[in-house]
C-alpha cells in the first residue's frame, strides 16, 4: 500500500495501519487497553504532527486523536468517503439589480480547512464565494472573476498593479461596484495601494477578507462578503474601502477608508479599525440599512477613472527602537533606496545616534519621512529638541499618515517621479484621505 494512502502517518502507527489494511476514509474501531471503544473515519494527519496518534473523525463531527500505546485492537469495519470539498451550485442572478464584480485574490475568505494538514488553504474561487452566500443574488447581479490565489503575505506591488488594472477593466465593463476578496494580514497595505493607484473613481471599490475560513461555524466570511457586496451595489460613495466586521457580532459591516485603516488584532473578527478617522459607511446585516459618513465622494458614472498603477519598491520602512543600529540606514543606501519612511517614537523621534546616517541620506537627495509608532494621534516634531533637530536636518513629518499607508504611498510616488523635491511635494499632498487637517481626539 502506498504511503500516500495514509498521508501524515509515520513509524509504528503507519505500520499498524498498513497491517490492518486501513486507508484514509476507512471506518475504524479502536479498542483501548481499558476496553474503551472508539469508532470513526480515519483522516489524514499533518506531516508536522507527532507520530504516535491515530486521528478519527467521529459521527458527531469532532476529531479525536488516540495514542497507539493505549490501543489494544484496531479493526477496519467499513469504508467511507475520503475528506473532500463539493462546490455548491451557483445561485441564479436577478435581472435589474446593480452589477457588482467580485474578484478573488485568495486569503481566508476564499479558503477552507485542509484536513491533510489541519491548516487553512486557498480553495474557493470568486464564483464559489458567490455560491456559498446565495443571499448575494438578491442584492446584486454578481459577475465573478479569479485573478490569483495567494496568501496575503505573498501579495505586493506587482499584484497591486494587476488589481488596479483589473478594477479599471471591471468598471469599464459596466460594474457598478467592485469587490475584491483578499487575505487580511496585508489587506490594509493593498487598500492603501488601490487608493493611490485608481483615482477619480465613479463607483465603490471594496476589499473584503475574513478572519476565519468559510467552512468554520464561526466564520465571518459570509457576513463580510454580504456587507461588501451590498455597499458596493447600493452605497452612494465612490472610494476604496475595506469592509469587515464592526464588532464581534454578525450585525454591522463597516467600510473603512483604504488609507486610514489598520489590522489591530491577530484573530478577532473586528480586527480592522479606522485610525484617526470615521469609517466611510456601514451596512446593517439585519435591516439592510446603509449609513454614510459626511464628506465621502459620491457615485458619478460620468467620472473618468484615472489609473496610475505602477509602484517602485526602492522605498524602505524603518522602525526605530532602543539600540537601533544606524548601519541599517547605511545599508539601505548601498542597496539603492530612493526614499525612507522612519517609524519613530511618540511625536516623531529617533536617537541622535542616527543623525550622521540620516545626514548622508539627505545629502544624497534621498527624502526621509517621519511617522509614529503610536496608533492614534499625529506627528509633531516641534515640541521637543530631538524633533526640531530632525526637522532642521531635513526629515519631513507626515502629519497623521499611518506608517503602512506612508510606505505604500512612497512606493507609488517613486514610480511617478525621479525628482527628490517632487517626491517630497507629492508625499505631503493629501491623496485619498491619507492626511487629514484635524485628528480625532478619540477614535476606536
Amino acid at each position: 500500500m502506498a504511503v500516500q494512502e495514509l498521508e501524515g502517518y509515520h513509524g509504528q502507527v503507519l505500520q499498524q495501519l498498513k497491517k490492518s489494511k486501513a486507508k484514509i476514509g476507512s471506518i475504524l474501531r479502536l479498542t483501548s487497553k481499558s476496553n474503551e471503544v472508539f469508532e470513526g473515519t480515519l483522516i489524514p494527519r499533518s506531516d508536522y504532527s507527532d507520530h504516535t496518534h491515530i486521528v478519527l473523525k467521529m459521527k458527531n463531527g469532532y476529531n479525536i486523536g488516540i495514542s497507539l500505546d493505549r490501543t489494544q485492537k484496531l479493526e477496519v469495519i467499513g469504508e467511507g468517503e475520503k475528506p473532500h470539498f463539493t462546490k455548491p451550485s451557483p445561485p441564479a442572478n436577478h435581472a435589474g439589480l446593480p452589477k457588482v464584480a467580485i474578484v478573488s485574490t485568495g486569503g481566508t475568505i476564499a479558503s477552507r480547512v485542509d484536513y491533510r494538514t489541519g491548516a487553512v488553504q486557498p480553495a474557493l474561487t470568486a464564483a464559489d464565494l458567490a455560491s456559498v452566500v446565495p443571499e448575494l443574488s438578491s442584492i446584486a447581479e454578481i459577475d465573478t472573476h479569479i485573478l490569483f490565489s495567494e496568501y496575503s503575505e505573498n501579495i505586493g506591488p506587482t499584484h497591486w498593479k494587476i488589481m488596479a488594472d483589473e478594477v479599471a477593466k471591471r468598471i469599464a465593463n459596466g460594474a457598478e461596484g467592485v469587490v475584491i476578496s483578499h487575505g487580511t494580514d496585508s489587506l490594509h497595505y493593498t487598500g492603501a495601494a488601490l487608493s493611490f493607484a485608481v483615482a477619480n473613481l465613479p463607483v465603490p471599490v471594496l476589499l473584503v477578507g475574513a478572519q476565519r475560513s468559510s467552512d468554520r461555524p464561526s466564520s465571518d466570511a459570509a457576513p463580510n462578503l454580504t456587507g461588501a457586496v451590498a455597499l458596493a451595489a447600493l452605497a452612494d460613495m465612490a472610494a476604496v474601502g475595506i469592509a469587515m466586521h464592526q464588532d464581534l457580532s454578525d450585525h454591522i459591516v463597516v467600510a473603512h477608508r483604504g488609507t486610514r485603516v489598520r489590522k489591530c488584532h491577530t484573530s478577532r473578527r473586528d480586527a480592522f479599525k479606522s485610525i484617526n478617522s470615521e469609517p466611510l459607511a456601514s451596512y446593517d446585516l439585519k435591516t439592510g440599512q446603509i449609513e454614510m459618513t459626511n464628506g465621502v465622494p459620491k457615485r458619478d458614472k460620468s467620472r473618468k477613472l484615472v489609473v496610475k498603477s505602477r509602484f517602485d519598491q526602492h522605498a524602505y520602512l524603518i522602525k526605530f527602537y532602543p539600540g537601533f543600529d544606524s548601519g541599517m540606514i547605511d545599508s539601505a543606501m548601498s542597496r539603492g533606496v530612493r526614499g525612507i519612511v522612519l517609524e519613530g517614537t511618540g511625536l516623531g523621534h529617533v536617537s541622535r545616534a542616527l543623525i550622521d546616517s540620516l545626514k548622508k541620506a539627505l545629502k544624497r537627495e534621498v527624502p526621509v519621512f517621519m511617522t509614529s509608532q503610536t496608533i492614534w494621534g499625529r506627528v509633531d516634531m516641534n515640541v521637543y529638541n530631538t524633533g526640531r533637530d530632525l526637522l532642521n536636518l531635513g526629515v519631513i513629518p507626515l502629519e497623521d499618515m499611518i506608517s503602512e499607508t506612508a510606505i505604500v504611498k512612497l512606493m507609488w510616488v517613486l514610480a511617478q517621479t525621479r525628482s527628490a523635491s517632487k517626491i517630497r511635494e507629492m508625499m505631503l499632498r493629501p491623496n485619498a484621505g491619507d492626511i487629514t487637517p484635524r485628528t480625532l481626539v478619540e477614535a476606536s
